[in-house]
């Protein structure tokens, strides 16, 4: 085998690594709420995330490409694998780190932290800062703020429209109801996080000279990116899952539900319109706590929240600065 190949397939292969502990590491954004309030079984609630995971990665084809394309610009060459190398490692890194400590922060932003990080140590690339501005930056600050406005005003509109019903009844109805909001939330972090790892695979092959285009993406590669992501899922990810269902909020149907279907709005519209890669753990994250401050500012535990703020914070520069770390080991390696 040639150089090349050996370097392109290195990459892939700590891809679909990622792609694993992505999934894993945020199987909760998808079912955490529906487990918490029983609407679904964990397991059935696992194999329900992964297919939805595996439908949206076939969703996410712009997503991807702003990954791939728009995020750094690097020679062609086996060096620059090494990079890529070094930032996927540096976000696997990062994800184990915080899974093991339950803190949800966001696989998207420890991937792009760790190609940037790994781009500004080798000098060999260059960072497109409007993009990583524009399509990581501000939607980092902007989405979670949207999602907690929304998940209070949605939780507010089902307590006023529902508020003559019986309690009983309203809860069997959206744990029904949460089998849907569920199912969309799976296919929308599939829509998001299985299309990074494609990114980072149509660039490996693109700066590996393995294909022309930076931007297409092979159908193999849908199917790779989507199986990892689900199997990673169906594994699942118990640490953060309670975290997200238990410990931020005590979680009723009716608020699983409107979290869900915030949350998963927000992952649509900027998958679909914005084409903007933005993380589903800080989306989900900030609709609970948005749906759980309309019972009183209290009920929002808010001492676990600041933990997972201050991850969130510090996902960007620490996976940036592993991947620093990474690259100076492997660069030998990659000549």
């Amino acid at each position: 085998m040639t150089p090349e190949l050996i370097a392109v397939l290195a990459v892939i292969a700590a891809a679909m690594v990622f792609d694993y502990t992505n999934g894993f590491h945020d199987a909760a954004n998808a079912i955490a709420t529906s487990v918490s309030t029983r609407a679904l079984t964990p397991r059935i609630a696992l194999g329900m995330a992964a297919i939805g995971n595996f439908i949206g990665a076939h969703l996410g084809t712009e997503v991807a490409k702003t990954v791939g394309d728009g995020l750094v610009t690097l020679p062609l060459g086996v060096p620059s694998l090494g990079i890529v190398f070094a930032g996927v490692l540096g976000a696997i890194a990062w994800n184990l780190i915080t899974w093991y400590f339950g803190l949800p922060s966001s696989s998207s932003h420890a991937l792009f932290g760790g190609l940037v990080g790994a781009t500004l140590f080798a000098t060999a690339g260059e960072v497109q800062w409007g993009n990583i501005v524009a399509k990581v930056l501000v939607p980092m600050v902007v989405s979670p703020v949207v999602g907690l406005i929304l998940g209070f005003f949605m939780m507010i509109a089902i307590m006023w429209i529902f508020r003559r019903g019986h309690p009983a009844k309203l809860n069997r109805g959206f744990r029904i109801a949460q089998m849907v909001s569920a199912a969309g939330m799976a296919i929308g972090h599939g829509m998001q996080d299985a299309a990074k790892t494609m990114g980072i695979v149509v660039l490996a092959l693109y700066t590996g000279g393995f294909q022309s285009s930076s931007s297409h993406i092979p159908e193999w590669v849908y199917w790779a990116s989507a199986t990892m992501l689900a199997a990673g899922t169906y594994a699942g990810g118990w640490r953060i899952i309670r975290t997200l269902g238990r410990k931020i909020i005590d979680l009723g149907p009716a608020e699983g539900f409107a979290a869900e279907t915030v949350a998963s709005s927000v992952l649509y519209f900027n998958a679909l319109v914005l084409h903007a890669p933005i993380s589903t753990t800080h989306t989900i994250t900030s609709a609970i706590m948005g749906v759980g401050a309309t019972k009183r500012l209290s009920a929002v535990r808010w001492n676990v929240a600041s933990n997972i703020i201050i991850a969130w914070v510090t996902t960007f520069p620490a996976a940036a600065v592993i991947s620093c770390l990474v690259y100076f080991a492997v660069r030998p390696l990659f000549g």
